[in-house]
């Protein structure tokens, strides 16, 4: 928890590792919708960065959970309302279950697409043979998840917009830098 305000906010790694993560969540949504626009010739180079960037926000959103296992959130207002506070709780669950599923499943359909994870320097090949039942099915359930993620991510943008401006609670005001 950050002092210097007379309201509790969270620490600085909790909060560089939050806007890190929704910058990414974002550009991996953004390359994973724009997959059919691509032209044949460059999608696999577009397929393989999301993956890649994917691996890196899984990796982040790895140590947010472990941090903040091991980091109390700061403690609630007694103002805010019961109702506020188990939507918020379930809401950050909801996320990051779906933050962890989505790349789970991703990975699963990559692998079983028989693609290789190209890092640029050098690849992963786990020599597995493309099978089409596994990662369609994959694939599906990936996209399905991305798209409740999406979801609950414009409805965590709506709600720290509406305690901000309208609520004017301080919610919001613990997670922005200083």
């Amino acid at each position: 928890m950050i002092h210097g305000s007379d309201k509790p906010r969270y620490d600085l790694v909790a909060i560089v590792l939050h806007w890190m993560i929704a910058v990414l969540v974002l550009v991996v949504g953004a390359l994973g919708l724009s997959f059919e626009a691509i032209p044949r010739a460059s999608r696999l180079f577009y397929i393989n960065l999301h993956t890649t960037i994917g691996l890196v926000m899984f990796g982040l959103i790895l140590m947010r959970l472990l941090w903040r296992l091991t980091h109390p959130v700061p403690a609630v207002d007694e103002k805010w309302s019961r109702l506020v506070v188990l939507a918020s709780n379930l809401t950050h669950k909801a996320l990051y279950g779906l933050m962890l599923a989505a790349p789970i499943v991703g990975i699963i359909a990559y692998v079983w697409h028989g693609r290789v994870f190209n890092f640029g320097l050098f690849k992963l090949d786990f020599a597995i043979r493309s099978q089409k039942s596994i990662y369609e099915a994959a694939e599906g359930l990936h996209e399905a998840l991305a798209y409740g993620l999406m979801g609950l991510v414009a409805l965590h943008v709506l709600g720290a917009l509406w305690h901000h401006f309208i609520a004017r609670d301080g919610i919001f005001d613990r997670i922005l830098p200083r």
